[in-house]
């Protein structure tokens, strides 16, 4: 499969440890309890976890709504959920990519249902190409038009995810 280089490794640091200093800065005083969304943010939140400097908590669950295919089946299941409580709890939901919206939107009304104090959005990737639910991103790594996005966690039929650089697959 060919691919084109969209965002190189160190385009990736620089971003990460930007938006690490824009929560940080929002969350002074505070331990905001990170949820990542598996598999692909793995590297992302990792990478993000380690350049905060504020005190933080982490949980993860994982959503799909993909399968193997390129196009998501518009039904989201949660195959693992947060076991932290969140509710009175300042959350940060932490995703790879919002594409069409449909997993981000199911997952934060079922979190918004468990009453936390606030929740916020932190994406690596807005792809607006093929939104189909209105979804506010609190804190975004890089707005992207389209294409089908490969690397740092980011997968095509669970592969290319170690990938250091980000890349567009054609």
């Amino acid at each position: 499969m060919e691919k084109e280089l969209l965002f190189s490794e160190e385009t990736i640091k620089g971003r990460v440890k930007a938006l690490a200093k824009s929560i940080s800065s929002d969350y002074k005083g505070e331990e905001p309890l990170f949820i990542g969304v598996l598999n692909g943010v793995i590297f992302f939140f990792a990478d993000l976890m380690r350049e905060m400097t504020v005190p933080v908590t982490m949980d993860f669950l994982r959503a799909t709504s993909y399968g193997s295919r390129m196009n998501s089946s518009g039904v989201v299941r949660i195959t693992k959920d947060v076991e932290i409580p969140v509710r009175g709890r300042h959350l940060i939901l932490v995703e790879d990519i919002v594409d069409t919206g449909l997993t981000l939107s199911y997952i934060t009304r079922k979190i918004r249902a468990e009453k936390p104090e606030s929740l916020r959005i932190c994406a690596l990737i807005d792809k607006s190409e093929r939104r189909q639910e209105k979804v506010s991103i609190d804190y975004r790594g890089f707005l992207v038009q389209g294409g089908f996005i490969v690397g740092y966690g980011l997968d095509y039929e669970n592969r290319y995810r170690n990938l250091r650089d980000i890349y567009v697959i054609k």
